[in-house]
């Protein structure tokens, strides 16, 4: 595999794209179609931001991944570490000349934001568990929230984006609970609190998330596929139990949960 797709890791780039399509197709419904070219911005605007987002992690952990990654471009010896950076800091700023193409003041704030959130992380926030845990819960939520942006209907995507934020949150805490023994020296929250602590914040998350999909019923946001979302629901109060007794078990459930919320949401927008 050539070492900058390696680096860049595009496969998550697409992940993005369906985060973006899946926020504008909530907001729009059938009327996606209209909005094609912001689309194709954003879609390139999140590829890039990803892509540079993955190539500062792999400069900022080289020594970490001699063993945890020896696979990638720099631990392997197939890419200088300072290439690396430059080629991080090159699609950062493809992601943010593209995004102002979208001629939209809230679409450009929510990159620029999101570019800011990204570069902390990396650089400060990685370390301190917790606060880590939030950001990449964040920019998870942005990517509805972009999709929204470049379709101009924002509001109809909050609900969703704080969703995916809290369960977001839930997931990562779980994934910091289940690496806890190769952990050690890092400032994640299990560390400082405790599985047990740190499994009871997951769950009010994993449970808080669901309460907040209720409000496009109330709002009779949705057709009536949006029910769907109590499958979601189901299976996020289910992780929040899971959690206390397997945390691997729980995360994995989480990301086939945020699978069932998304179509929910998204059928529940089409089909009205």
């Amino acid at each position: 595999m050539n070492k900058y797709l390696q680096l860049f890791r595009f496969g998550n780039g697409l992940m993005g794209i369906l985060g973006v399509i899946a926020g504008a197709l909530i907001a729009s419904g059938l009327d996606i179609t209209d909005h094609w070219l912001n689309l194709m911005i954003a879609s390139a605007v999140v590829v890039f931001f990803i892509a540079g987002g993955n190539a500062l992690n792999d400069y900022v952990d080289r020594e970490v991944d001699v063993k945890a990654h020896p696979e990638r471009p720099i631990p392997s010896g197939n890419m200088k570490a300072e290439h690396a950076l430059y080629a991080g800091i090159l699609a950062f700023a493809v992601s943010l000349i593209l995004s102002f193409l979208l001629k939209d003041v809230l679409s450009i704030m929510i990159v620029v934001i999101a570019c800011v959130l990204m570069l902390s992380y990396e650089l400060f926030l990685k370390k301190r568990g917790f606060v880590g845990n939030v950001t990449i819960a964040l920019l998870t939520g942005m990517l509805f929230l972009l999709g929204g942006a470049v379709v101009g209907n924002i509001e109809s995507v909050v609900a969703i984006a704080c969703m995916a934020v809290l369960v977001s949150i839930g997931r990562e805490i779980s994934k910091d609970i289940e690496d806890m023994e190769g952990d050690e020296g890092r400032n994640t929250l299990p560390m400082r609190i405790g599985a047990k602590n740190a499994a009871t914040v997951a769950s009010v998350t994993l449970i808080t998330g669901p309460v907040l999909s209720i409000w496009p019923l109330i709002a009779g946001m949705f057709g009536p596929l949006y029910y769907l979302i109590f499958a979601a629901n189901a299976v996020f109060v289910y992780s929040s139990l899971t959690v206390h007794k397997d945390a691997r078990k729980a995360q994995k459930l989480c990301k086939y949960a945020m699978l069932i919320a998304l179509a929910a949401f998204m059928l529940g927008a089409v089909y009205q």
